[in-house]
């Protein structure tokens, strides 16, 4: 059943890049650009830092755990102080996010590119830099897409509130302070049925071909 976890070294090191490692700079990337626009709200409140603890959510965390994604607490935003247009701002605040997980897999990229490492060697051994590197990019795009989808709460959403009419946008922000379970149940149920993988994959594929890991 593909949404149970399996407790093997490899899954274990997988979730434990997202945890430590990539879920933070993603939610620090949307603290930074918000200050950078004049919000300092998420830095009043210490999420303008790459300690893991300081992103950690519930759900998020559950959801990675019985499925391929998972996400951080969301970074707390104060559109009224941004310098600019409110809506514009929030937008590259959100788009923040997503932008840095492609920034890291672009960076672990690197070696394959160079042909430094070959990408068509055999890499299923967690403890080669092939498989390491692999499996860092593979967790970056994936997020990045993932949180591309205009559900709330994910980034998607708050992209797409800044293309629709107001009225729209303010009704899907209203839907956001229940997101969180539905969020998991969604994720529960796309993994359970394999829907991920028909939906998510051909992309997927194309992105680590352009990236030059496969």
């Amino acid at each position: 059943m593909p949404f149970l976890p399996n407790l093997s070294i490899d899954w274990l090191i997988v979730k434990g890049i997202l945890l430590l490692f990539s879920i933070p700079v993603h939610e620090w990337a949307h603290a930074w650009v918000a200050y950078q626009l004049g919000d300092d709200t998420a830095s009043l409140q210490g999420r303008l830092t790459l300690n893991p603890l300081a992103h950690w959510d519930l759900y998020g965390t559950i959801a990675m755990l019985i499925g391929p994604f998972g996400w951080g607490k969301p970074v707390p935003v104060s559109p009224y102080r941004f310098r600019g247009n409110m809506r514009a701002s929030w937008a590259l605040v959100s788009v923040a996010g997503p932008f840095s997980n492609l920034v890291l897999a672009m960076l672990a990229a690197i070696p394959f590119r160079m042909g430094w490492i070959n990408p068509y060697t055999a890499g299923d051994s967690v403890v080669t830099l092939h498989y390491i590197l692999r499996e860092f990019i593979y967790i970056n795009l994936g997020l990045m897409i993932f949180n591309l989808i205009p559900i709330p709460p994910l980034d998607g959403s708050r992209i797409l509130g800044w293309i629709l009419p107001r009225k729209w946008s303010d009704r899907m922000d209203q839907l956001e302070r229940y997101s969180g379970p539905v969020m998991m149940l969604v994720i529960f149920a796309l993994s359970m049925t394999g829907c991920f993988s028909v939906i998510l994959a051909p992309l997927m594929f194309f992105m680590l071909w352009a990236l030059g890991v496969y």
